[in-house]
């Protein structure tokens, strides 16, 4: 498991189905991700089975979201790693609305980047989010993401184009926000 300060990282489990299928399945988490038509259990069952067998690896790292005391709120992965190139896609979502615009997600992808950065000697995460996304837009800026650009009128959904903004954090990035790093250090001059 990989700790961070309010949740742990662990590898997706078949047992994880549950709450898993009720997420891809509530309109109100969805409508943050790239997730259009309603799943079956069958298929969630089938998606949770597959990804327990494969395991993770450096293409496709995915994740459950549990709180320190072990309930399970969302997923989060690493997603299209390349080996030459040192970069990955990442993705999250925290499923159990009650803990929304709690800490819970920040500490996950800043925990999901410590991995990115520390285990897997990524040199850059990026992301993808819906402009109408305030809330992640918010969290990934407080982790050190910064804009790239965004793909114009990309995904049509509720009768309209949205556009996708494009946001990464580059290793550096992540050690200057790190407690101690030269960075964040501030000298105080001698007097």
């Amino acid at each position: 498991m990989i700790e961070g300060r309010v949740v742990r990282l662990r590898a997706l489990e078949r047992t994880d189905v549950e709450r898993a299928y009720a997420w891809v399945n509530d309109r109100e988490v969805t409508q943050y991700l790239l997730l259009r038509y309603p799943m079956s259990r069958a298929q969630e069952e089938k998606y949770l089975a597959e990804t327990a067998e494969q395991g993770n690896s450096f293409a496709d790292v995915r994740l459950a979201i549990e709180t320190k005391d072990g309930l399970h709120i969302g997923m989060c992965g690493l997603h299209h790693g390349s080996a030459e190139d040192r970069h990955a896609s990442l993705g999250i979502m925290v499923g159990d609305k009650s803990y929304w615009s709690n800490g819970y997600g920040s500490d996950a992808v800043m925990t999901l980047l410590r991995f990115a950065f520390d285990q897997m000697n990524l040199n850059k995460v990026e992301l993808g989010v819906f402009e109408f996304n305030a809330r992640a837009i918010a969290c990934y800026r407080k982790c050190g993401f910064v804009e790239e650009g965004q793909r114009r009128e990309h995904y049509f959904q509720n009768g309209r184009y949205w556009d996708i903004i494009g946001m990464s954090i580059l290793r550096r990035e992540y050690e200057a926000l790190q407690p101690g790093s030269a960075e964040t250090t501030v000298a105080i001059p001698q007097t």
